[in-house]
């Protein structure tokens, strides 16, 4: 998956012949995953239609101050444009609205969501060979850079003139690996591998039957999803779980019991940066499984168990250089008992969350944790979505990290 999947990007279109291209640019960011909104100057579209990209982008398309009808005149907000984007991608950008831009020229919509826009502003130059070349647009490209906007240089090519030479928009394709490239420089986590322990284990007593739990593997698989978010490779070693990835930075390996997850967790640990053990491993297995399925009777059945391998004790012994984070799911005396946990496996963090709490723990979208690190320093949350504390919980480990 792309790292633009779940973004918003607010598409420019200035007067340029390169304008039909933005078909091509917001299929593209589209079929990465992202939400498109697309503002464009009067003037562009005599170039490609407002129609063309409202289909394709499956929003409506801005390109005046107001909507005008015969009953009411709706204001489009330039602001909230702005603010809705996580980053803006001004496509093609003539040598025209350059030169406004660099000079805070404000006479159309996408100059105002211009101007007030607080995320990161991509620009793709398209105009003759001449116009490029000149001193202005040079000087105009500088500006742009110096207040920190991202220029994507044009291509070498036949231009609309019939001249070839530089000044033609870079292609669709490039674009958007252009960007994805600056993006993912920027993330915390790259170059970087994370494993995470999700879900269930299933104990079998039979063919047919086990012993088990009721997590769903939800917290794990939110964990893993923002880990590659962040840059990382991830190694999402996952027990019986319903959950879905669509990332294509993450590895999922699936298991079943615990003897599994043990040892898929010490094949990959020595190569990871981070491990974060969040599935729900069972303490216990029974001694001997039934090669047939176990017949109903009157009498009581007893089943003998035996301690499984304690996963996260066997990495902590082992760990090098390794950030180690476990969690503990407590009933009672918590907090304490979360301390144990933290030094006797000699964790770098824990993650407490308790049954005690209203829509935390097992099968919940939401949970409501408390952060430990090894001082025994503590920071509590509300009560969030998965998705949210995962978030968190990076947070807490980039920083620790120094990253």
């Amino acid at each position: 998956m792309s790292v633009l999947s779940g973004k918003n990007i607010l598409l420019g279109v200035t007067a340029g012949i390169a304008a039909y291209k933005t078909a091509f640019l917001v299929r593209l960011f589209i079929k990465a995953g992202a939400q498109v909104q697309v503002v464009m100057t009067p003037a562009s579209k005599d170039f490609v239609t407002p129609l063309t990209l409202s289909t394709l982008s499956k929003n409506p398309v801005y390109s005046t101050f107001y909507n005008k009808d015969e009953e009411n005149e709706e204001w489009n907000n330039h602001v909230e444009l702005a603010l809705w984007a996580d980053l803006m991608l001004i496509a093609p950008a003539t040598a025209n609205t350059m030169a406004k831009m660099a000079e805070g020229v404000c006479d159309n919509l996408l100059l105002a969501t211009y101007l007030s826009s607080k995320s990161k502003v991509y620009f793709a130059p398209a105009m003759d060979l001449d116009m490029y070349k000149h001193q202005t647009t040079d000087q105009n490209i500088n500006k742009l850079q110096g207040f920190g906007n991202i220029f994507i240089p044009p291509s070498i090519g036949e231009l609309a003139s019939g001249l070839t030479g530089e000044g033609r928009m870079a292609e669709p394709e490039e674009i958007i690996d252009f960007i994805e490239k600056d993006i993912m420089s920027g993330l915390p986590l790259k170059g970087r591998k994370v494993l995470i322990t999700a879900g269930p284990t299933y104990e079998a007593i039979d063919p047919v039957r086990f012993i088990g739990n009721h997590s769903s593997g939800k917290m794990g698989f939110a964990l893993a999803d923002q880990a590659a978010k962040l840059g990382a490779k991830v190694i999402l070693i996952t027990g019986p779980s319903s959950q879905k990835i669509n990332n294509s930075a993450i590895n999922r390996v699936d298991v079943v019991d615990a003897e599994s997850m043990y040892k898929a967790t010490h094949q990959f640990f020595k190569e990871v940066d981070i491990a974060i053990f969040s599935a729900a491993v069972a303490d216990y297995t029974p001694k001997f499984v039934s090669s047939q399925k176990i017949k109903k009777k009157d009498a009581s059945l007893t089943i003998e168990l035996k301690p499984t391998k304690d996963i996260l004790a066997s990495v902590g012994k082992i760990k090098e250089d390794q950030f180690l984070v476990g969690f503990a799911l407590e009933t009672d005396d918590e907090v304490n008992n979360a301390k144990d946990k933290l030094n006797r496996k000699n964790l770098d963090l824990i993650v407490l969350n308790s049954l005690q709490d209203k829509g935390a723990g097992f099968k919940s979208d939401t949970n409501k944790v408390t952060l430990i690190d090894k001082e025994e320093n503590m920071i509590s949350y509300e009560l969030k979505s998965k998705k949210e504390v995962a978030e968190d919980i990076f947070n807490e480990i980039t920083k620790q990290l120094n990253v």
